[in-house]
Formats: structure tokens, sequence, C-alpha cells
């Protein structure tokens, strides 16, 4: 990995970590609820999306301001509600997550349907709480988010992920699920910090295009873990998009196409950044990490 970027997230990301635990357990909750929220807040993870958030700031020259922190961590909490949901024995039936037993596995499936649920709406509560940016800006934040998150976005993504287990999709069809499975929410992040970064309206056009990229090439370069790590090296259950005989890219592509596919979002992704004229761009360096990790 990349020094700057090293250093970028080992700064930021107890920052993101102190806030959201913050967040949580300032809620006048059942204790079991609070305790199952935080449990999957604290399992781990990357934190990419939030990351993304405050590294489009960096690259517009600003600081991690007290509300960019604040709309980092709402679209953290919603990417984990969706990973609590998706584990559940009716959506992808996991039994681990991060290395760790899934949330249902150790609170049972309706806390952990409940847990998701409140996370969600913490994430909203977040957006419509700034106090320092303006009421114009906040209004645009939560519908972004709703959009991003919901049928038209993450949500809608899976159930078209879901559907698609019991065919073969095309190449489009598989894309237009992890548009919005994975890359809406992706999308978000970027355009987020965008926003709240002032980007002006060709420079959010040039972001939404690097984030539709980075989002397909994460989902590829997941796909390809898949085949290629074991368990351990992963966190969760290797080899499980196979079977369950998903759509994908290795799958239609095979390992190779599947690789070079992922080297063509990449430097597209790059590309929607020579706006950016700073030696060290974070947005190039998560462009980098993205398809270079190993988990």
């Amino acid at each position: 990995m990349n020094n700057y970027l090293q250093q970028f997230i080992s700064e930021k990301t107890p920052l993101i970590d102190a806030e959201m635990n913050q967040l949580i357990q300032s809620k006048n909750s059942p204790i079991n609820l609070k305790d199952s929220m935080l449990y999957s807040v604290n399992a781990g993870g990357k934190r990419i999306r939030p990351l993304l958030v405050l590294a489009v700031l960096a690259d517009f020259g600003k600081t991690t301001s007290e509300d960019a922190l604040k709309v980092a961590c709402a679209a953290e909490l919603i990417h984990t509600y969706s990973l609590i949901h998706d584990d559940l024995p009716c959506m992808d039936d996991d039994d681990f997550r991060r290395g760790k037993p899934t949330n249902h596995k150790v609170y049972g499936e309706a806390t952990a349907v409940l847990a998701g649920d409140a996370l969600q709406t913490v994430a909203f509560g977040i957006l419509a709480s700034l106090q320092h940016t303006s009421p114009e800006k906040v209004v645009k934040l939560i519908a972004l988010l709703a959009n991003a998150s919901g049928a038209d976005g993450m949500v809608g993504g899976q159930i078209l992920d879901m559907e698609g287990e019991s065919s073969t999709l095309t190449l489009d069809e598989l894309e237009e699920v992890h548009r919005n499975k994975t890359g809406a929410l992706l999308s978000f992040c970027i355009e987020a910090g965008a926003i709240l970064a002032g980007a002006d309206e060709e420079e959010l056009n040039q972001l939404r295009e690097y984030a539709t990229n980075i989002g397909l090439a994460f989902q590829i370069q997941d796909d390809i873990l898949d085949v290629t790590s074991t368990t351990e090296q992963l966190g969760k259950t290797a080899n499980s998009d196979t079977a369950s005989d998903k759509s994908t890219y290795p799958s239609l592509l095979g390992l190779e196409g599947a690789k070079q596919q992922l080297e063509k979002y990449h430097q597209d992704a790059i590309e929607c950044l020579s706006f950016i004229k700073k030696e060290n761009s974070m947005l190039k360096h998560f462009a980098d990490y993205i398809v270079q990790r190993n988990a």
C-alpha cells in the first residue's frame, strides 16, 4: 500500500471508529439492541466508504470537519446494516463476516434484523442533525443517501442479485446488479465528499464517473478473491459464489478476462481524476488499493 494512503488511513480510521461508537452509545435504546449494533460496527472492516468521503475533501485541500466525519460515519452505518441483512439465512445465509460469527449467529435473527434497521435510521438522523452545513446541502445529502441505499440503489441491487441466482446473467445484467448493490453507496461517498468540498458541476460529473468505475472494479476484485483466496484470508466463506451458482465476472469472462476488465475500470477511474492537480491524490491511491487488495 502506498505510504501516503497508509498514513491517511491510519490517521482517519480511529476518528471514524470513535465517532460511530459515540453516536451509537448515545442512543437511549435497549442494551441488547445496542450491543448487536456495536458488535457489527466494531467487527472490523477496511472503512473504504467513509474514508472515500474524507479522501475527496483531502484532494480538494479541505480539512476533515465535524460534519464531514459525521457524513462519513452515516455511509459506514448504512454499509454495516446491509452486511447484517445480507448475512441472514433468508439472504446469503453466511455464518462468518470479517472472521467473526455473523450478527444473527450471536444475537439471533430477530435482533439482527432490528439492529440493521436501527443502524439505517441512525445514519439518516446523523445527516439531519449536521450543524455546520447549509440546509440545502443537508437535504441534498439525505436525498442522495436515500437514493443510493434504497430501491433505486443498494436494496434494488440486492433484489437483482437474488433473482440472478436462478439464471445465468449477461455481462450487462451483472454490471447492473453491481452498479446498484455495491456501486451506489460508493458513489454516494464520493458525491457527498464533493458536495462538502464545494466541487463544481464539471468536477462532480468527473467524480461520479470515477465512482462508477471504482464501484465495478471493487466488485470484480471481490469476485476474483472469492475464487483465489482462502476463507482465512477473506474473513468469510471462500468460493461461496461458486457454491451458490451465482453469476460472477470470473464465471462469465474467465479469471484472466475478469482481471483484464478490472484493469480497464481501474484505468478509466484514474483518467477521471485528471482535473486533480495533486502529486499524491488520495482518490488515485484508493483506486490502486481497491484493485490490489487481497481481502
